[in-house]
């Protein structure tokens, strides 16, 4: 996957958040204010001011290039994003909040996209249907134009695997193979390619089980569940707002609290919560505790301005977030020995990749693709050169 594309450089915490509700709160909080109130609430950077236009986001609703101090313009609606490992959050798409927003990235952001999210430290890969806006690492579209067009692979790699393999290989096909076969290594993430159709045959059953958890029913595809009686339920309701998480490997049991004075229950329960996806990590932390920290945020007594902007209590969704997220964190726990012990055997090696043209990759596979068919609204509402 030669073109690569570094993580989006928010600039200002407040366009992000768990919740769209929030977003539009801050928003209207920040649209209604005026003067030096609205540039304390906005957060200026060298990158970003109140002052300052910029270009409409790609595929965003025009409208919104005129500069900020002049005139907010309409509340774009907020998208989904994925703002850390498995958290899944909301953006303000508006490119005037944003210090670094990777306009190519939302060019090529469609229904048939896929993201491959490389970390360096430890050298990890997610793969989202979500925009990737959090620090997470150099992101690699699987397509490099919309509509799944042309894909973000070296040149005529697919085509030499497939008659290798004696089948038909789709841009997803290897992706799915990268899941299953990829390992850190020196260089980063290494990605072996095995000479044998079997061994393809069965990383791809392996990959597919992978990415289907890993997508969490994104692209209308089924949200992941475990068995009937492993399923993880809430036994008793969380408080309205909790502070803590623990975990009970006896009884499975995740405890959700202390709420405030009058907020109900003093702890909240969720089970069975399977030991792996308590223990699961990405980045080198548990990702329950990470999705967890980043809501009690909210209720930071230091957060000032905008930041300080969210939901009076606990909501419903996020409950059904937690459960949803312990799924996918259990499911891929149990896949990852699968994964771990996978073996690729004979490998296709550099002489052979080089004799079929597709190595080295062209220059030009390792920039983004010209994107031409629709025109784009600049700073003070002109159309864009692309």
């Amino acid at each position: 996957m030669p073109w690569a594309v570094g993580p989006l450089r928010l600039g200002r915490a407040w366009v992000a958040a768990p919740d769209p509700a929030t977003l539009r709160a801050r928003w209207a909080a920040l649209a209604a204010a005026e003067g030096p109130e609205r540039e304390r609430l906005f957060r200026p950077t060298r990158a970003r001011t109140p002052g300052a236009g910029a270009a409409a986001l790609p595929g965003q609703r025009a409208g919104s290039t005129a500069r900020f101090a002049d005139t907010p313009g309409p509340r774009p609606d907020p998208v989904r994003i994925l703002r850390e490992p498995f958290d899944e959050q909301w953006l303000l798409p508006d490119q005037r909040l944003i210090d670094l927003a990777r306009p190519e990235l939302w060019r090529v952001l469609d229904e048939h996209q896929l993201f491959a999210v490389e970390s360096a430290q430890p050298a990890e890969l997610l793969v989202t249907a979500h925009l990737p806006a959090g620090r997470l690492g150099r992101i690699r579209p699987l397509h490099r134009r919309p509509g799944g067009a042309e894909p973000n692979l070296a040149p005529g790699l697919t085509h030499l695997l497939g008659e290798r393999y004696g089948t038909w290989v789709t841009p997803e096909d290897v992706l799915c193979w990268i899941l299953a076969a990829g390992r850190p290594g020196p260089r980063g993430y290494e990605v072996p390619l095995t000479a044998d159709a079997a061994r393809w045959r069965a990383g791809l059953e392996l990959g597919h089980r992978v990415l289907s958890v890993r997508l969490r029913g994104a692209r209308g595809g089924e949200a992941p569940r475990l068995p009937g009686g492993r399923r993880p339920y809430v036994r008793s309701a969380l408080p309205a707002w909790p502070r803590e998480l623990s975990y009970d490997p006896g009884s499975e049991t995740l405890s959700v609290g202390s709420g405030d004075a009058g907020g109900g229950a003093a702890v909240g329960t969720v089970s069975p919560v399977p030991a792996g996806a308590w223990e699961y990590e990405a980045q080198g932390v548990r990702v329950l505790e990470s999705w967890f920290a980043a809501r009690l945020a909210h209720r930071d007594p230091e957060a000032e301005g905008l930041d300080a902007v969210g939901p009076a209590q606990w909501p419903q969704g996020w409950t059904s977030e937690l459960l949803a997220l312990v799924t996918t964190l259990a499911l891929l726990a149990e896949l990852e020995p699968e994964r771990a012990a996978f073996e690729v055997g004979p490998v296709l090696g550099p002489a052979e990749l080089r004799a079929a043209g597709v190595l080295p990759v062209p220059g030009w596979a390792r920039r983004p693709a010209s994107v031409l068919d629709h025109q784009e609204e600049g700073p003070g509402g002109q159309f864009a050169l692309l």
